[in-house]
């Protein structure tokens, strides 16, 4: 698996979401250098550190301090200014208003999807991520009763390919299942 050298800096803790899916959410997402977004589940810092090197502002939530020192130190590592790191347990409440993009990394993540809905603007992206279908089935029946629209479920699998002078074939590793990831708007 590649790793590129700017994630390589970071220090890991918790399990991180990797480039794979940092890629999809944010190309599925739409966020761009005037969007506001709020992470749940802030881990080690991999996500919203990628988040705030596209977007305005980034206000990541963790109810852990272990990790929130790990992502704090990851965060003055990349020097991310518009990244704020907050203690915070995102089922009881976000105090942002009029976000872009929520995501959401965290156990139980369905429950934080009426305070999702609260903190987006119209047209806002919440995206969830998963590892397990019966997560997966919770976020989205969640999503339905909270009337978010054009709901998408994907799961993205990454292999290493070998170039070798007697032929070009798949590796035998790869990253296959990490999660999968969940896509509506507000």
């Amino acid at each position: 698996m590649f790793i590129p050298q700017h994630y390589r800096r970071l220090k890991r803790g918790p399990q991180v979401i990797l480039p794979k899916d940092i890629g999809s959410i944010l190309a599925y997402s739409g966020i761009n250098k005037d969007s506001v977004c709020v992470d749940a589940g802030t881990g080690s810092g991999w996500l919203a550190i990628s988040l705030a090197r596209v977007a305005k502002k980034v206000v990541s939530y963790d109810n852990r301090d272990d990790f929130i020192k790990i992502a704090k130190k990851n965060k003055e590592n990349e020097m991310c200014e518009n990244l704020t790191i907050k203690r915070g347990d995102v089922t009881k409440k976000i105090t942002e208003k009029n976000v872009d993009i929520v995501t959401l990394d965290i156990p139980d993540s369905h429950k934080a999807l009426k305070n999702a809905h609260k903190s987006l603007k119209e047209g806002g992206c919440v995206v969830g991520y998963l590892p397990h279908m019966e997560q997966v089935k919770a976020f989205v029946e969640t999503l339905q009763k909270l009337k978010f629209r054009q709901i998408v479920t994907l799961e993205n699998i990454e292999r290493d390919i070998l170039v070798r002078e007697q032929g070009v074939r798949p590796s035998t590793k790869g990253v296959w299942h990490t999660a999968y990831l969940v896509f509506a708007f507000k």
